[in-house]
């Protein structure tokens, strides 16, 4: 990594820090229901009209099922929306009825928190729809993974209760005193730096060439807000965050970068003054802090040193053995390799999917990195909620192991793991490896999953891998290579996309519902400490071992051979 790398990267982790640990404060208040006297206040008259109230805390049991009905209704709404499309107002360009298969996959993936589009969002999507449809399932679906990761701190601090918490509070206390002020501020921000923000008709102009063109318009700065806070990536444009209405300069690139890995790191906050011990929270963030750095310092040299097929075909003749100036197909100037690869590592650690930058064109082990991020389950920083949750898994299956090491039965936060715990653990860490390995088979075997490819061989292989890796740990972004708007992969995604989010969500209410439900233990001299650099290492192996090890055959089917034989050749 060059110097200017180094220095982008520490930059970024510093100011994270800065921005996230005050954040955590006002999370883990917001979790708690420690709220000023004024808000409290304010909220009251909403929960009277839906019939509930803070102190009616609901059972696991009842909070999943408030959880997925909610969910479902959303998707619905989203759907219905695309179908209804041409007879909706906030339609200046006139866009039709969106395909029956198209419209449920982009409803299933913004209420799975995925956004996988499949479409180009200027061409497909009216003003209405994006605003009413997309961007506020970008606000619900991220306010719910933080309620479930709320319902899990409060599983490990009780100490011996049936519930975990209301599902219509916490959703509406993130959404409210969350999401909502943060996206603001950012979205001011923004328009300032040139993302424009407007309900104009699309504009024709003439290009300096003469070539007419017609620049779309919209509601641009808003969407793009929650889309990075939320870690949600659904682009307005089909360039996504490469668009120059998106992400116009290095500042608004930078912010973005931020906003996507603020809600995580402040989780992570959020959890220490939860569980009452600050120490468990750094432990959590430094695991993924320290995975995060490493794959940066894969993907930054693998893509400044370039492709060595341009060198040796002689097209670059500055080179004697590699591309001069790196790897810079398919990547914005305005960017270059650092912050182009900096952003496709965070986007696809923190199951964001928004891109400044064609993955597609990355080098084979450039590309691989991502596809790494994603297959590590998502945790390494994750979603909002669903990163730290995901985290927590692997630490409850870590302290297990070190349990099984000195020979006493596990304990984590003072809550004994047993064999309940360890069943749904399972079954939560096993979902994502499931979805995506039986549906990269099945796309590769069916000719319609064939018929998508745009590139033969490994690369090809790649890009199909990649899209079921993102669907099903809902990332959402892409190779860019796989023509994917097709009724056989906007189905077979979307129940990717379906099962990846809440096949593991209801498992982690559940052992959220169990720990609950134990008494805490106070720490004893045989207590291991998960709070120290052993515990640290002990979650990282654990992670890269038990998430990681799914994958390696098929990543060198994929990557790995497009990498050998790329190299061998120069």
């Amino acid at each position: 990594m060059s110097s200017s790398a180094w220095g982008l990267l520490a930059l970024f982790l510093t100011t994270l820090l800065i921005a996230s640990w005050p954040l955590g404060i006002w999370v883990a208040r917001i979790s708690s229901g420690r709220l000023p006297q004024w808000l409290l206040r304010l909220e009251a008259p909403l929960f009277r009209l839906a019939g509930t109230s803070p102190e009616q805390s609901m059972p696991w049991k009842q909070y999943t099922v408030a959880l997925l009905a909610f969910n479902v209704l959303g998707a619905l709404v989203v759907y219905l929306l695309q179908r209804w499309q041409a007879m909706l107002p906030l339609n200046p360009a006139g866009m039709g009825a969106v395909s029956v298969d198209s419209a449920l996959n982009t409803a299933v993936s913004f209420a799975t928190n995925t956004n996988w589009q499949g479409y180009a969002g200027e061409s497909t999507m009216g003003y209405l729809t994006q605003m009413l449809g997309l961007a506020v399932q970008n606000f619900l679906s991220a306010a719910t993974g933080i309620a479930v990761v709320f319902a899990l701190f409060r599983g490990f601090a009780a100490k011996s209760t049936a519930v975990i918490g209301n599902f219509w509070v916490d959703i509406t206390r993130i959404t409210a005193w969350l999401l909502v002020p943060i996206s603001l501020v950012i979205a001011i921000v923004l328009v300032g730096q040139g993302v424009i923000q407007n309900f104009d008709a699309y504009q024709d102009v003439t290009t300096l060439a003469g070539s007419p063109q017609t620049l779309p318009m919209g509601p641009v700065a808003s969407q793009e807000a929650i889309k990075m806070l939320g870690t949600n990536g659904g682009g307005f444009f089909n360039a996504n965050s490469a668009h120059p209405y998106e992400n116009p300069t290095a500042l608004s690139n930078f912010l973005q970068m931020l906003a996507i890995f603020l809600i995580p790191a402040a989780l992570c906050f959020a959890f220490g003054r939860e569980v009452g011990d600050p120490r468990q929270g750094w432990a959590v963030l430094a695991a993924m802090t320290v995975m995060f750095v490493i794959a940066v310092a894969a993907i930054m040299p693998a893509e400044q040193m370039g492709n060595p097929q341009i060198a040796a075909l002689g097209v670059d003749q500055t080179a004697s053995s590699l591309q001069s100036g790196g790897n810079m197909e398919g990547k914005e100037t305005r960017f270059g390799i650092t912050a182009s690869s900096l952003f496709a590592v965070i986007t696809t650690a923190a199951s964001c999917g928004a891109v400044n930058a064609m993955h597609d064109s990355f080098t084979p082990l450039g590309g691989m990195v991502p596809m790494v991020m994603m297959q590590l389950g998502e945790v390494v920083f994750g979603g909002v909620g669903t990163g730290l949750y995901g985290m927590l898994i692997f630490a409850i299956l870590a302290v297990f192991i070190a349990g099984l090491m000195i020979g006493r039965t596990p304990e984590y936060l003072g809550k004994k793991i047993e064999s309940h715990e360890m069943k749904l653990t399972s079954m939560a860490i096993l979902v994502t490896p499931i979805l995506v390995l039986a549906g990269t088979a099945i796309a590769v075997l069916a000719g319609a999953g064939k018929a998508g490819i745009a590139n033969p061989g490994a690369h090809g292989f790649s890009e199909i891998l990649y899209a079921l890796t993102s669907a099903a740990n809902n990332n959402g972004s892409a190779f860019a290579g796989l023509s994917a708007n097709t009724p056989f992969y906007n189905y077979l995604l979307a129940i990717a996309m379906w099962f990846g989010r809440f096949g593991v969500i209801v498992p982690v209410l559940a052992i959220a519902g169990a720990l609950a439900a134990k008494k805490r233990l106070p720490a004893t001299a045989g207590t291991f400490p998960t709070h120290g650099p052993l515990f640290v290492v002990l979650l990282m192996g654990t992670v890269l071992l038990v998430g990681l090890l799914n994958y390696v055959p098929s990543l060198a089917l994929g990557p790995v051979v497009e990498h050998l034989m790329l190299w061998p050749s120069v």
